[in-house]
């Protein structure tokens, strides 16, 4: 099944977030190119498995119904819901954020 997957405006502004801090504090637009490129595929790879993948771990953020997607190539996720059959993005996150907390 395809869902349409909808990226909420806390989810850009993480992925900004992201972005800029490469661009700025890495001085490096090749590492934003390539995160760029990776969360286009992460994307796009969700449109087809988001039922598939189970849901996390964290008894609160299963409850909500949230499921986490690791990015193909970097160490960032995305958590998101499914409602019907549209796949809303809540937020991204690097693996060594405490993203429970924010969550909360």
């Amino acid at each position: 099944m395809d869902y349409r997957v909808v990226v909420t405006k806390d989810a850009e502004e993480d992925l900004e977030r992201f972005i800029k801090y490469l661009i700025v504090e890495k001085e490096s637009i090749q590492a934003a190119e390539n995160l760029l490129n990776d969360y286009d595929a992460t994307i796009e790879s969700l449109k087809l498995v988001a039922k598939s993948l189970k849901l996390c771990d964290n008894e609160r953020l299963r409850k909500l119904g949230y499921h986490r997607i690791n990015f193909l190539n970097h160490k960032y996720f995305m958590l998101y819901r499914i409602v019907d059959n549209v796949v809303f993005v809540d937020n991204i996150f690097h693996e060594l954020q405490d993203y429970e907390s924010k969550m909360y």
